[in-house]
């Protein structure tokens, strides 16, 4: 039984399952790793701003992501027993703390460390902003509405911040951060307060249909993040490499964001009306066609609609993907072990594609990106086929 808007909302908190509550949720969700989406800027900023390596870079932002997954796991053994709504005041609070004090570091080493526990904060918020979630009524459009916040806002981050770091340093980085954060501060007192779910046990799939199909989709979440993160992350040095400039590069990436918000609106547009396997497997493929294409980034238009289109795919596959966790258990154990499994995936590609980077070999990044997609589209298709069936 889910939670219904007269159950869960007083007259000065929101409706359990309106509109305003699954942006607020997606607000909340998304604080802890608003970095991910500005990636691009936060390693070129990196870079430029203290003068790290591809590598040193790299494995800042990788040291995050991996923090992040430990967060979200450790969600996954805590989330029904704790106030969720304690903790994510607590969390937000210390998030902030965490990158106030980044933009006094300078030594890569350090700054490995502090967003490693940056990380950790930031990936159990998200595991608790999952959890509640998959409490609400048809969570894959809350997913919807938070690919479309992330991507959105995001967009901005690319536009702007890679422009502000030479006058300001990586203080303009992480003073977005902060804003993000304080911003979902504000909402999270209007958000009811979500009770776990009442499930019927002869309602659920049995345990032994339900582990096979959610490992598949763990391990296809997981590839998909990790494949489109490890170009991501490095996409402005690709562009640079082909020679491209920046005063085209920013205003591509930006666009590039704020067209993917077509992804996330037609998840919320049509749900599962059409099911789940014909739309999540088209594309996924997609993706992996676009990701090749980036072969070609010399050419300009080549790199703007590649980068396009693999935003709107990828704003439109996750929330199919974590959908299906969320499908799994409304208790919301298995949608944050999904967010577990993004944090490793969004973590390993990075750091992956650092590795091979030392001679700007993106051309080898970009042939284990579109493999990895591959294989995620199969792993992606026996889960969702499954609940097609049910």
């Amino acid at each position: 039984m889910l939670i219904s808007e007269s159950q869960s909302s007083s007259f000065w908190k929101v409706d359990a399952n309106g509109i305003l509550a699954r942006i607020y949720l997606a607000f909340l969700t998304t604080a802890g790793i608003f970095y991910i989406n500005i990636m691009p800027a936060l390693v070129s900023g990196l870079k430029e701003g203290l003068g790290f390596t591809n590598q040193q870079a790299g494995f800042v932002s990788s040291a995050n992501l991996y923090g992040a997954a430990a967060g979200a796991l450790l969600a996954v053994f805590i989330v029904k027993h704790i106030d969720w709504k304690k903790w994510a005041y607590i969390l937000l609070l210390v998030i902030i703390s965490i990158d106030f004090l980044s933009i006094y570091l300078t030594s890569s080493t350090t700054l490995v460390l502090v967003r490693a526990f940056h990380g950790v904060t930031g990936g159990l918020l998200v595991g608790i902003g999952f959890a509640v979630i998959s409490r609400t009524e048809n969570p894959d459009k809350t997913f919807g509405y938070l690919l479309l916040i992330q991507w959105g806002l995001g967009g901005l981050g690319l536009m702007y911040l890679p422009g502000l770091v030479p006058e300001f340093g990586t203080t303009a980085l992480f003073v977005s951060l902060i804003s993000f954060t304080a911003v979902s501060l504000v909402m999270l007192p209007w958000l009811p307060d979500y009770p776990i779910a009442k499930v019927d046990p002869k309602a659920a799939l049995p345990a032994p249909v339900r582990r096979k199909p959610l490992l598949f989709n763990l391990l296809a979440i997981f590839l998909f993040q990790a494949a489109n993160m490890g170009l991501f992350a490095y996409v402005i040095g690709l562009g640079k490499a082909e020679g491209l400039s920046m005063e085209f590069m920013s205003p591509a990436l930006a666009s590039a964001s704020w067209v993917a918000l077509l992804g996330s609106f037609l998840v919320i547009l049509i749900g599962t009306r059409f099911g789940r396997t014909r739309p999540l497997i088209f594309a996924i493929l997609l993706t992996a066609l676009c990701s090749w294409v980036l072969i070609y980034s010399e050419y300009k238009m080549v790199y703007l609609l590649a980068n396009v289109l693999i935003g709107v795919t990828w704003a439109f596959v996750l929330p199919y993907l974590f959908g299906i966790c969320s499908e799994l258990d409304k208790a919301g154990q298995l949608a944050a072990l999904g967010g577990f499994a993004s944090k490793m995936g969004l973590a390993s590609g990075p750091m992956v594609a650092g590795l091979f980077l030392s001679n700007d070999n993106y051309e080898l990044v970009i042939y284990l990106a579109t493999f990895f997609l591959v294989v995620a589209t199969i792993l992606a298709y026996m889960p969702a086929k499954l609940l097609d069936k049910a």
